[in-house]
């Protein structure tokens, strides 16, 4: 499962964006966290100004090129994906992260509790609701991939390590994906990616 700053890594490998790629060791981050803005990560500095959000930073990278969409469907992207699962929301990543190694029993009830409320209630119809507004295009937005594309792809992935069957009652969207880590950019990231926990 990957973390916050993966779509930016796709955008970066996307549009074969040079950069430096600085990652906070677990035990360093409570010393880090008050030096950035809202305490949290991931952050990108440009010519000395820090941006923070992952899709904030997501759509700055992709506003005059390819994969941000045409200006016409920039809303619609927005919209889309305003209401993906909360996969990445704080309280739901730091239960994900516990329940990979977690050895404390109270705590996996919890998580539990929130995999199965995820899993079983919010995530279908959201996927059915993706997957029918998907129809036959190739793509979400337009004729060619977008952010919104990688995005999902993203998502879809944290998803499946949950439960490895979520997409298959969703043909599109499982395609979609296959499609996404197809590109040869995107499948050269995947290769080559740091392997961590997140």
């Amino acid at each position: 499962m990957k973390g916050k700053a993966e779509i930016i890594h796709y955008i970066f490998a996307y549009l074969n964006i040079k950069y430096e790629d600085h990652r906070i060791e677990h035990a360093d981050w409570p010393a880090i966290k008050s030096t950035l803005p809202f305490g949290k990560i991931p952050v990108l500095e440009v010519d000395g100004l820090i941006l923070h959000q992952s899709l904030a930073i997501a759509r700055y990278l992709t506003k005059n090129t390819a994969p941000g969409g045409s200006v016409t469907s920039t809303g619609v992207l927005s919209l889309v994906f305003s209401d993906i699962p909360p996969i990445y929301q704080d309280d739901f990543y730091v239960t994900a992260i516990n329940a990979q190694g977690t050895c404390n029993h109270t705590l996996h009830v919890l998580d539990d509790r929130v995999f199965s409320e995820l899993l079983t209630c919010e995530a279908p119809p959201l996927l059915q609701d993706l997957e029918t507004y998907l129809e036959d295009k190739e793509w979400f937005i337009g004729n060619s991939v977008t952010w919104a594309d990688f995005y999902w792809d993203i998502c879809s992935t944290t998803l499946l390590v949950l439960k490895c069957d979520m997409l298959d009652s969703y043909h599109r969207l499982s395609s979609l994906w296959e499609k996404v880590q197809a590109i040869p950019a995107i499948a050269g990231w995947l290769q080559q990616r740091p392997q961590s926990r997140l």
